[in-house]
């Protein structure tokens, strides 16, 4: 092996895993209900982005009411994360009247449910940089796409992220098998870590009449939850960003973590965890 190849650094999730897995859900509908149900069964995270203003709208895939909504996400176990107020093209109406679509969803749900909320889903994928400049000046620090990346590689471009893939697409069987079958530490030059990145509307498994098909994926990803990490979106990109900010000695050798939360990295096959406010020195 090249010398150099020994000298890269890559993250690893938490305790050192190679390998993380998030789901992202929209809309706020009654079947959400059972998804969860699934999702906590195997250890399973995911986010759901909910609108504001369409509360109890049974003739809308059977949304769920107020209470009935909150009593779902109250817990915080799984992310509640922005889809507009009214669930309408951003892109399709005067810049303020988006603008204030999302103002107005991230005050209700932020009030709601007493958090922080910071992730966001582009209602109907509709967006440009005109939205994408305005929702970063609302403080929203990721908002996910319907564009397949159809790869399990770590996003650049937060505001415009792609997930993997719809749980719909012809691919996603093939990729699931691929994302648990391989690992980056299998790899020789490349072994950035992988993200599975999947999403959908839960009442599509009534449409399709399999909830068999969700359950036996979670069913599948949680024989290797030695090797997955399972977090919601906003998890996964407040670890990615913890990361980020580790700053390095000048050699390389050193590493300080400025941030809140403890990160792991591999170098020359070893793995170290840089604990918040703290700063370790690599074995050569």
């Amino acid at each position: 092996m090249f010398r150099q190849m020994f000298e890269e650094k890559y993250m690893r999730f938490p305790l050192g895993k190679a390998k993380a897995a998030t789901f992202s859900y929209d809309d706020g509908v009654k079947a959400d209900l059972k998804l969860i149900n699934i999702f906590d069964k195997y250890g399973v995270k995911g986010t759901f982005n909910l609108n504001s203003l369409l509360f109890d709208c049974e003739n809308w895939h059977d949304r769920m009411n107020e209470e009935e909504t909150y009593n779902a996400f109250s817990c915080g176990v799984h992310e509640v994360a922005l889809h507009g107020a009214r669930h309408i093209f951003l892109n399709k109406v005067p810049l303020p009247e988006a603008i204030n679509e999302v103002l107005q969803n991230r005050l209700y749900l932020e009030n709601k449910f007493g958090r922080v909320v910071r992730g966001m889903a582009y209602a109907y994928n509709g967006y440009n940089d005109d939205i994408v400049a305005a929702i970063a000046n609302l403080g929203v620090a990721y908002a996910r796409t319907t564009e397949p990346s159809y790869s399990f590689g770590i996003p650049e471009d937060w505001l415009r992220l792609k997930p993997t893939c719809h749980h719909r697409d012809p691919k996603f069987g093939e990729l699931l098998t691929k994302f648990l079958s391989a690992s980056p530490t299998d790899e020789f030059k490349h072994r950035e870590p992988y993200l599975l990145y999947i999403w959908g509307h839960s009442y599509e498994f009534d449409d399709d009449n399999n909830w068999n098909f969700i359950e036996n994926a979670c069913a599948q990803l949680s024989k290797y939850k030695n090797d997955v990490w399972f977090a919601t979106n906003g998890e996964i990109y407040d670890y990615i960003q913890a990361y980020n900010r580790l700053i390095f000695s000048l050699d390389g050798e050193r590493a300080f973590n400025p941030s809140y939360m403890g990160v792991y990295l591999e170098i020359r096959g070893k793995i170290y965890e840089i604990p918040a406010g703290g700063e370790v020195a690599f074995d050569k």
